[in-house]
């Protein structure tokens, strides 16, 4: 197994950023907001890290690798509420170019991380 801690992987500590983005932007709005949208909001954004922490604590590269899926799946969920927020007019332009810039690097990061993985459990 890897010799690494989680805390070290790129995409651990680039996904955690991303909830605590979310985080900020959702704390900021009205009720009615925070009770639809920005709770999946932060709870899709926050699955992103508990996912790829939840794969990298198992044994076997498989299930790293299933997981990985789950948090990429995780990923899509919070840019299409990323979307909704911005056209209704709860998150500003540049505040959404922001995160979805970020989504997308972590996004490019983990295909490879998960890219690694199936060459690595072969």
């Amino acid at each position: 197994m890897d010799t690494l801690k989680l805390e070290d992987l790129d995409i651990y500590q680039l996904a955690l950023a991303i909830g605590e983005d979310v985080w900020s932007i959702v704390i900021k709005w009205e009720y009615f907001s925070k009770a639809t949208i920005g709770k999946q909001f932060v709870e899709a954004s926050d699955s992103i890290s508990a996912n790829i922490a939840e794969g990298y604590g198992r044994y076997f590269y498989k299930d790293r690798k299933s997981f990985c899926y789950y948090s990429r799946g995780s990923l899509l969920e919070t840019k299409n509420w990323a979307t909704k927020a911005r056209n209704r007019s709860l998150i500003q332009q540049d505040e959404y170019d922001l995160l979805l810039e970020k989504l997308r690097t972590l996004h490019h990061k983990l295909n490879g991380y998960i890219k690694k993985l199936k060459t690595t459990s072969q």
